[in-house]
Parts: structure tokens; sequence; C-alpha cells
């Protein structure tokens, strides 16, 4: 599904003109209120709902996703442009800035397979690493020449840091591109695309690696999805071609392919360092290796902190630890679902079980030995008495996944009150609930019962399939459902819209709804929809987004007012909330010919046109320094033309990175905004 990225990105077509449906001259004012934080956990969040609402919505509604083409502005729609163009390509773009350009985190170098390898070939870390991806590059029928220079893949992310670059980004022409454009240096060389080190907050927050990790592995899902020809580099059904082939290579094609690699390395080392030593034992109170399929929170938790200091090495070209520090004990909701979510999708990917009917054949061939190593038999038999230690993909991802899974039903899950709360301190739970983070966390669940029980993950999560009905995944659907019911008793208020959270007597709280509650009140509603096909739920999922759209929207700013007393303040958070939103409405919520009651504010025009609105408006911004996305290039159309120095040669409100502030231009990011007029 998606397009090559890389040295082969296609640079062509004509500039077009952005007609703006805002501007200055209507008064509005979208200021960025934060310039130098970048907000790892919400950024990623953000982006990973970008996606979902990008090539895979306009495709799911009838788009012909070859006709899309970057330099075609708004055509065929504004909505197809800006759902299979902007908002997929935002969400690409800003992975690779945190995850192989900024540093924003240890090097690849250091993970724990890399390092295995290392000392088993008996080879120096740089080396084994180098070798890792030369065989990345062969597997997916490509040359070790094609692999971007100066690449800085991460173990594990950081918290935050200044998005800024911290040197001058080389433009310069690497190659000819078509109709004047040309590929520039900084497409195919990495090294002016650091961050400054000294800026970041050098912690580990599980929902900052774990956000990350959800895009890295929605974007592995997509890249390896599939097979092609190395001939044509043509996409092949995995299914129907020989293995042994020597004209088949893994991937949907050779430059994307090579990406799947990259992001599959990174989060299987990303796993195998939590899982070695990021979990936090609450009676020792010391940090500790997770214990997986084995572990019984009865016999005394072990979990993921929210925050964890990071003393480097001093190397600052591959930067490890030396040292970890817990500075925040407690579990938060947010770490666990965001960890949670991102194991469940990889899972889909790297299921090895015989029992599974549903295995993509094309993710059975990247995980057969070659090259990633396949898991050891007993612990893909359904019998967890037999299972065996293994650092294999499969074993590390079940671990992780299948731990948190039990920490949250441990100490987050009121199992009398059937609702979940948004802390707990490590030695109890605390108080309240968070309408946001439950409904998230339902997602979450749902993604979970859906990869434990063999059915598909990814861009495929909607669709039906039998499942291997695992006890685990009857407690994660009876956890939805319970939540769900009590979302819709004690937390929808007479007005339509949802409260905030709840207190510890299951009371709703009396603030100012906001519209970030909204969004978790139907991405969980609808979860639970999905997860049951109970009618009720998507019912009630449809009341809070009427109600959200009648009460919220602002006609003269042309998007949502963030609560109900008229703030128009957006981080990450809540612009991924709302991209979420507006997807499940096209998807899921939009009127139907069975419906009892069809409803204005969700007929399929109106949401398309809320969307590209709040797009235009919030993410994009009225003027070139206004908006949450910070800066673009190529793939949203921003080619680089001789002669042209303007910063923005297509001529829309979202600079090129270069050109995006400081003094040496931004990367394409999310910031936050306050809308006002």
């Amino acid at each position: 599904m998606a397009k090559g990225w890389g040295r082969k990105s296609a640079l062509t077509g004509a500039a077009g003109m952005l007609a703006l449906t805002v501007g200055c001259s209507s008064g509005l004012e979208v200021k960025v209120t934060d310039e130098n934080s970048f907000d790892t956990a919400g950024n990623m969040f953000a982006y990973a709902e970008f996606e979902l609402s990008g090539e895979p919505l306009a495709e799911s509604l009838g788009l012909d996703l070859d006709v899309l083409d970057a330099n075609a502005i708004d055509k065929p729609s504004a909505f197809d442009y800006i759902a299979g163009i902007e908002s997929y390509e935002y969400s690409e773009e800003a992975m690779y800035e945190v995850v192989e350009k900024s540093g924003l985190g240890l090097h690849l170098l250091n993970g724990p397979a890399v390092q295995a390898y290392a000392k088993e070939k008996g080879v120096s870390a740089n080396e084994a690493l180098a070798a890792r991806f030369t065989q990345f590059a062969e597997s997916v029928g490509s040359a070790a020449s094609d692999i971007q220079q100066n690449m800085f893949p991460t173990t594990i992310e950081y918290a935050s840091g200044d998005p800024h670059y911290s040197q001058k980004v080389d433009t310069g022409k690497f190659a000819d591109g078509e109709d004047g454009a040309y590929v520039p240096n900084y497409q195919v060389d990495f090294a002016s695309l650091r961050w400054d080190r000294s800026k970041m907050e050098k912690t580990l927050v599980p929902s900052a690696y774990g956000a990350t990790m959800l895009k890295q592995a929605l974007w592995a899902g997509d890249f390896l999805g599939n097979v092609h020809s190395k001939d044509k580099d043509e996409e092949l059904d995995a299914a129907s071609v020989d293995p042994n082939d020597p004209n088949v290579a893994l991937g949907v094609s050779s430059a994307d392919g090579l990406q799947g690699m990259f992001l599959t390395e990174e989060i299987w080392n990303k796993l195998l360092a939590v899982r070695q030593g990021l979990f936090y034992d609450a009676n020792s109170g010391q940090l500790t290796a997770g214990k997986g399929a084995a572990y019984d929170p009865s016999q005394g938790l072990a979990y993921l902190p929210h925050s964890i200091a990071v003393t480097e090495n001093g190397d600052k070209d591959y930067p490890g630890a030396t040292k970890y520090e817990v500075k925040d004990k407690s579990s938060q909701l947010r770490d666990q679902w965001l960890t949670l979510w991102p194991a469940a999708e990889f899972f889909g990917t790297v299921d090895q079980r015989p029992a599974n009917a549903n295995r993509n054949p094309a993710f059975a061939l990247a995980f057969d030995g070659s090259p990633f190593p396949a898991a050891p038999a007993a612990n893909v038999d359904g019998d967890p008495s037999n299972d065996v230690p293994s650092d294999d993909p499969y074993t590390a991802d079940r671990d992780v996944m299948l731990q948190t899974f039990r920490n949250i039903q441990a100490m987050h899950w009121n199992d009398q009150g059937g609702w979940l709360l948004s802390e707990h301190d490590g030695m109890k739970p605390g108080t309240k609930g968070d309408t946001f983070d439950a409904g998230y966390a339902m997602e979450a669940l749902r993604i979970f019962e859906r990869a434990i029980d063999g059915k598909p993950v990814g861009y495929a999560n909607g669709e039906g399939a039998e499942g291997l009905d695992t006890e685990e995944g009857k407690q994660a659907l009876d956890m939805i459902k319970r939540q769900a019911d009590f979302l819709i008793q004690n937390v929808l208020r007479k007005d339509g819209l949802a409260a905030n959270g709840w207190n510890d007597k299951g009371e709703p709280d009396d603030s100012s709804p906001t519209l970030e509650a909204q969004t978790g009140a139907i991405r969980g509603l609808t979860a639970a929809y999905l997860a049951t096909e109970d009618k009720k739920y998507r019912d009630a999922a449809r009341k809070v987004y009427d109600a959200t759209d009648r009460l919220l929207w602002k006609k003269d700013w042309k998007t949502y007012m963030t609560d109900l007393d008229g703030s128009g303040k957006y981080d990450a958070y809540t612009a991924g909330g709302v991209s979420a939103m507006l997807r499940l409405a096209l998807q899921n919520l939009r009127n139907e010919s069975g419906d009892a009651e069809r409803l204005k504010t969700l007929e399929r025009d109106a949401i398309k046109d809320r969307y590209v609105s709040f797009y235009r408006t919030v993410i994009n911004g009225p003027t070139l320094d206004q908006g949450m996305q910070a800066s673009e290039f190529w793939d949203t159309g921003d080619r680089y033309v001789e002669g042209d120095k303007s910063g923005n040669t297509d001529k829309d409100a979202v600079p090129q990175i270069q050109s995006a502030g400081g003094p040496f231009g931004v990367s394409p990011i999310l910031r936050p905004v306050e809308v006002s007029k």
C-alpha cells in the first residue's frame, strides 16, 4: 500500500498551488505555543492515528491510490489528497525523524540482538550492525548502496527533545529529478538531520518508546505484508508464489521492504531491552527482567515504571546506556496501553503458532530463520508449561505483551466497578479513571484480543476472522464490554457528551468536558462495537459524536473547541484523537440504511468536510508560522527545485524543513497550538 521511500522515491509531476481554506484575512490564528519541545509519546501516538486515517481510510472509501500525486494538490478531491498524501506521509516522515535521523535515543548498535550477533560472529558491534543491514538489503532484492548514509537507528527512544536541527541541513543536489526538481543530499545522507543531544530529556517513558513502537509496528506490517519480484520490483501475492524462486524477495517493494527490515530490527532490539531490565520489582524496589508468559502478578508485581533516567556512555556517535535509575515508579495506564497496543500489532507480524490459520505467509517468510530467527517449537505449540527461554522476536514480543496485559488486569482494573484506573503506585491502585485513557485502553485490549486469538491486526484490524478463542482473549473481551457498559451508564451526560473521568465511587467528573475525552469515549465505544458486534455500543458512539459536533464545533474557527468552555488549545494527543474520531465516523458510525435515526452530523459528506477543515485549520494552519505541522518535504509536495529559494515550493502553509524556524530549521513534527479569533 505504501509508496517507495528513500533514494528511489519519485519526484514527478507539476507543482500545484494550494487554495487555502483558512488564512490571515479571516482573522483566525493557530499560534504555536511551544516551538522547542517535542513530545515523543504524543507525536508518535498522533501520527499512528494519522497513518490509519490516511491511505487505509481513503482506500476503504473507494479511492484508487494509484491516482494520488503529491504534486497534484487537492486531486482528485481535497479529502483524498489530505488523507492519502498529507495525513499518511506526515506520519511516515515523523517516524523516520525519530528512529533514523534525530538521534533521539540509544543507538541500535547497542541493542541486545546486535550485541549478541557481534559476539556470535566474533566481530565488533559496528561490523555486526553493518552485516545485518547488508543482509536486510539482500533479502529484499536491494543493494547495500541503497541504504541511506549516516543513519541513527534507535534501540529505544527518549521522552522528549528539541526538534530544531543542530546544524545546517544539507539541501544540496544529490541527483536530478524531473521538471526542474532534484533529490537533496539529506534524502540519502542523514548526517545533517541530528538534534541537539544536550537538549534531550534522556528518560525512558513507556508511552514514548511504546508509541514509537506503534508507529514502527504499523509500518513494518505494511512494508513486509507481501513479497515482490526482484526484476520488475512489482508486488506479488505471497500465498501464490514459490518462496524458493530466486526472483522473489521480501517486502511489498525493494525500498519499502528495506525500511520494513530496519523497523523490525529496531522493534526486536527494543523489546529485548525492555524484557531484559526495564521492569520494576515492586517488592525489591529495583529494575528487573520480565518474566513474560510465566509472569503471575499475584506472586509480586513487576511492571513498567513511568520514568527511568538514562546515564549515557559518552559515545556521541553511538550512545549507549551505562546506568538506569527509576525516577517515577508509578504505573500509568497510558504507559501500559501504549505498550500493549504496539506489542499486539507486532505480534500479528511475528506470530508463528501453527494453530493460527490466519497467518500472513509473507510474514512467515521473514521469520523462518533468515533474516530473523524463528521461535523454538516449544514456544508456539500452545502449551506454556514447556516454554523455553529465547531471544527470538516472537518470544520477546509475546513476553512483553503478556506481562503488560496481566499488569493492566492486576493494577489498573477495578473488577467490582468494571472500570479502568489511571494510576497505581506499585503498592496500591489510584482512585480515578480517565475517559480518554480508558477508551484507548479498550482499543489496545481489542487489538490484543485479536492478536492473541490469531486474527488480523494492522490495517486489517476490522476484518472478520475465526480466532483461537484463548483464555486471555476472553478476559480482554470481558474487560472491553464491562468498561463500555460503565461508560454508557455512568459517564455519558444528558447533553450527549462524555465526562472527562470518574472518581473511586464511579461518579462522573463535573469539570468542563474536553474534546480529548470525547475522542476517547468514541474510540472505546467503537472498539466495543467492533469486538462484540453489539450495536448498542455503536449507537452510543454515534450519540457522542453527534454531541461533539453540535456542542464543540466552532464554525468561525473551522474546527472544534477543545472543551465546552471554549478553549482552543490542541496538543498531539487531542489532534490524534480527532483524527481517529473522524476516521471511525466515516468507517463505522456514519448513517446506514438500517439506522433508526439519521443524524445530519453523520452524513458521509458532512464528516469529510469536518476532516478537511480540521486538517487545514489545525494541522497545516493558516500561515507558514502557524499550525501543528512544523514542516514537510517532497512526500507531501514540497519538492526541491533548482533556483527556488522560497522554502515552500508547493505554496501551501507548511514550509520545507530548513525554512521552518530557528537557525537551521525544524523537523516535520507536531507542535502544540492555540486556536483563536
